[in-house]
């Protein structure tokens, strides 16, 4: 008999894509896929189920079809396509007290052997008195108070308990830098599409980025047998190597910054989230203001896994999907270039006068001095 992979979240674009990619495994007989809306997508051969895991059922669909691996993926910053209702508390109660209910679950079920969660490195937080490179141990100076993020930690400590709980079952957290890609359909994402992003004046932070065809690589690792010489089990930070400042994503984009005081900012992003245009999130203002990135040797000494993306590549396959902005690099380097062409073409000219007006005057020599 094969694993029998049950995935929640499915009705999301990330969710969708790894069904369809674990259903390959070889190792794998049988996907059970789980959401509360039915998936806009296709999943394969998967076996979908249509139940909401902040609700008890969760227990008889692990039990009733013997599932002995769970990948949580339902831990997410807005609600899915169709998901109806996208207010936040609805959001926050699949993220907390669904996988609450999901890890009573496992808890009780006799057949789950391996635990995946998807957690984010927005548990680090972000301020201007923390690290410039986190650790999967570094503690942060001031845990994230509400948001997305303050979700993602009690995820995480439910899941701790969970573990000490359960100390047969192998549970894994990845924790991922912000995910890109041609279908990316994050809050970041949105915010990158703007036609003008507004950032905050006197601050260019760095960003990490990792690319959403690794995320599904890794989530396939995380959820098989662990390879010779490695663990997959415990805690791991995940993003491509390198970095990024903020004002090379707008310039790689294509659109025009536009530096805002902090106050000016807040009230744009509350402008923004009042008319749906996009998740401006204070959450997403601390990363804007202040960036954040993580260390990753343990993702590849220990989980042994190394992405195909840097964040520059990442990067530039997200834009190569949104098409040029307003001042594609493109024109603006051959506008450049004429700029400096024109101007080595009247310095060569101001030089030429120069010579020959010296050419036509006598020297004048030491006797004709005196």
């Amino acid at each position: 008999m094969g694993k029998v992979v049950l995935v929640t979240g499915a009705a999301r674009q990330l969710g969708g894509r790894f069904v369809r990619r674990i259903q390959r495994d070889p190792e794998v007989e049988r996907v059970i896929a789980v959401d509360s809306v039915t998936p806009p997508h296709r999943l394969g051969s998967a076996e979908f189920v249509r139940a909401d895991i902040r609700q008890s059922g969760i227990a008889r669909v692990l039990a009733e079809n013997a599932v002995d691996t769970v990948v949580h993926l339902a831990v997410t910053g807005g609600a899915a396509t169709g998901a109806g209702s996208g207010s936040y508390s609805t959001v926050k109660e699949t993220n907390v007290i669904g996988t609450m209910q999901l890890l009573g679950a496992c808890q009780k079920s006799p057949t789950v052997r391996r635990l995946v969660v998807k957690s984010s490195t927005s548990v680090y937080g972000g301020t201007s008195r923390d690290p410039a490179v986190f650790t999967e141990t570094t503690q942060p100076k001031s845990l994230p108070a509400a948001g997305f993020a303050k979700d993602a930690v009690e995820v995480e400590g439910y899941v701790r308990g969970f573990a000490r709980r359960r100390p047969d079952v192998a549970v894994c957290v990845l924790r991922f830098a912000n995910i890109l890609g041609p279908f990316a359909d994050s809050a970041l994402a949105e915010y990158f599409s703007m036609p003008l992003i507004p950032t905050v004046l006197g601050y260019d932070p760095r960003l990490q980025f990792v690319h959403e065809d690794d995320v599904l690589d890794v989530l396939r690792l995380a959820a098989g047998e662990p390879g010779r010489g490695t663990l997959n089990s415990g805690t791991f930070n995940i993003a491509g190597d390198g970095v990024l400042l903020l004002s090379q994503c707008a310039r790689r984009l294509g659109r025009p910054a536009v530096p805002l005081l902090l106050p000016a900012v807040t009230w744009v992003g509350s402008a923004l989230r009042a008319i749906g245009a996009t998740d401006f999130s204070p959450e997403q203002i601390r990363l804007l203001t202040h960036g954040r990135v993580v260390e990753t040797t343990q993702m590849r000494e220990v989980l042994g896994f190394r992405p195909m993306y840097t964040t520059a590549e990442t990067f530039a396959d997200f834009t190569r999907s949104r098409g040029n902005g307003l001042l594609p690099p493109e024109r603006v380097a051959r506008a450049v270039d004429r700029v400096a062409d024109l101007l080595n073409v009247d310095a060569g000219t101001a030089a030429d006068t120069e010579a020959s007006t010296g050419a036509g005057k006598a020297p004048v020599t030491e006797g004709a001095k005196r």
